[in-house]
């Protein structure tokens, strides 16, 4: 997906006003595993494509940051060495992030960060890698010769459809009343058991799913993108459409790739 000139045919509209807003994108110096950074890329295009300002500040280990100034947050994945490479950090910020989150800013951590945004990682030798609680859930590790969750990945969500690429060794429990960000059409989801995929907390999603995740799930980037404005500016705000015939052929192409190769949903 471009990151700067639209291609032929792609509708620019500007809303009623000059908007902007501002995402933070977590630790993507190690956490950009199969591609994550393509996420940012993603919302700037879409933003842009309809006048709206994008300012993306990278926050790595150390950096100042504040989630009230912000409009949206992102963290990619990583492995086990990268997840506790950035943990004690991760929760030093834990506590204004869950404010944040729970004031309706919204974010998107994928595969190590939402792993992180749980409770707890304890990996395959008995290890605990701390999480800062934005989702109720755990993730443990059962072990090094067991099978990773790896394949392409179908599932049914809030956003509709949406379709993604899973490689993750650890499996992923919620607790009672924590919402899955989707349920299992194709694919292993949280743990290859009970059908769930990832998790929602007010508006903010965790998921295993890499791709990059958002070029081909335009819908998605779409909510992320509104609920970032209507927090900053409103209710009332509304997206103009875009001519989304790349990304809906994109969407359609991975689609059929995993419904011929990956696993049907668990039972």
């Amino acid at each position: 997906m471009p990151d700067a000139a639209a291609p032929p045919g792609t509708q620019h509209s500007a809303l009623s006003t000059q908007h902007s807003l501002r995402l933070a994108h977590l630790y993507p110096d190690v956490m950009n595993i199969y591609g994550d950074r393509g996420n940012v890329i993603a919302l700037r295009y879409r933003c842009e494509a309809r006048g709206i300002a994008l300012d993306v500040d990278d926050i790595n280990v150390g950096d100042l940051f504040d989630p009230a100034e912000y409009d949206l947050v992102l963290v990619g994945g990583g492995q086990d060495r990268e997840q506790r490479r950035i943990a004690d950090d991760l929760v030093a910020r834990g506590p204004a992030l869950k404010a944040a989150i729970e004031d309706g800013l919204p974010a998107l951590a994928v595969c190590g960060g939402f792993q992180l945004f749980g409770h707890r990682y304890v990996d395959h030798q008995g290890g605990v890698i701390p999480g800062i609680g934005i989702f109720d859930l755990e993730t443990r590790h059962p072990g090094p010769r067991s099978d990773r969750c790896i394949g392409d990945v179908v599932l049914a969500t809030e956003a509709g459809e949406v379709v993604g690429f899973e490689n993750h060794g650890g499996r992923t429990f919620l607790a009672p009343g924590q919402q899955p960000f989707g349920r299992v059409r194709r694919g292993f989801g949280n743990n290859a058991e009970d059908g769930t995929e990832g998790a929602r907390t007010h508006n903010a999603i965790g998921t295993y799913l890499h791709g990059s995740l958002l070029p081909k799930n335009p819908a998605l980037a779409d909510e992320l993108i509104l609920n970032a404005l209507r927090r900053r500016y409103g209710a009332g705000i509304e997206l103009p459409p875009l001519a989304d015939a790349a990304e809906t052929a994109a969407h359609s192409a991975a689609t059929k790739v995993a419904e011929r190769r990956s696993r049907s949903a668990p039972a």
